[in-house]
């Protein structure tokens, strides 16, 4: 009894937690919905960019400033992540990670990157910066683009001040200027925090059937 006053609960906190966590998913799926495509990418940036959050924007890449993001493979080859600076019509400017492409046999060999200058719109989420915690945010090299194993938004901002501090990642392969762009969808959204209450709440269910059960078993032989 005491073993399941004290998990009953912890089990039915987890619960509620995780309802919590898929209302706040699912407050925060309708408020991107209901966003107009009028609202401005300043107004977006003033409102707090969320990660996640999908994001149009029209402009211009960097004829200058891109970085390879390196120790990045795909079916056992090596690679690089690219990011990209873009300059939007209006509002500061963001890197966009355009996705992987190949490494060549050098190391000193950097692959090149072909670069739509044209104006064009671009499609993507909101995600941070790649900076692990185990890599230092080192560069190798002068020229562009430049090879980094992190990027941190300070860091960037050394080339480009007016950088915002968060990445925008394009949506897929087909968006332009974009190479093997093709993540893993998110996989935590309403539905997925639904379920772990589910489980939760089943723990706590069995719980309290094996605590009833317990508590009438058969006095064994020689109990008091």
């Amino acid at each position: 009894m005491l073993f399941s006053g004290l998990l009953l609960p912890l089990l039915l906190g987890l619960g509620v937690w995780q309802l919590d966590r898929a209302a706040e998913k699912q407050e925060q799926l309708q408020s991107w919905q209901h966003q107009s495509d009028d609202v401005s990418w300043t107004d977006r940036i003033a409102d707090g960019l969320q990660n996640g959050q999908p994001v149009e924007l029209t402009g211009r890449y960097s004829d200058r400033f891109h970085w390879l993001l390196d120790n990045r493979t795909r079916d056992g080859r090596p690679g690089y992540e690219v990011l990209s600076v873009f300059y939007p019509i209006r509002g500061p400017s963001v890197v966009v990670n355009r996705g992987w492409i190949a490494a060549r046999r050098s190391r000193d060999d950097l692959p090149q990157l072909e670069t739509p200058a044209r104006q064009l719109t671009l499609a993507g989420r909101i995600s941070n910066f790649p900076e692990p915690p185990v890599l230092a945010a080192t560069e190798t090299g002068e020229g562009w683009p430049r090879r980094v194993q992190a990027l941190a938004p300070d860091q960037a901002r050394q080339a480009e001040p007016e950088l915002v501090a968060r990445v925008l990642r394009l949506a897929g392969p087909d968006q332009p200027g974009a190479f093997k762009a093709d993540w893993a969808p998110d996989r935590m959204g309403a539905q997925t925090h639904y379920g772990y209450a589910f489980q939760w709440f089943s723990l706590a269910a069995a719980l309290i059937v094996l605590t009833f059960i317990a508590s009438y078993r058969k006095t064994e032989p020689g109990e008091q």
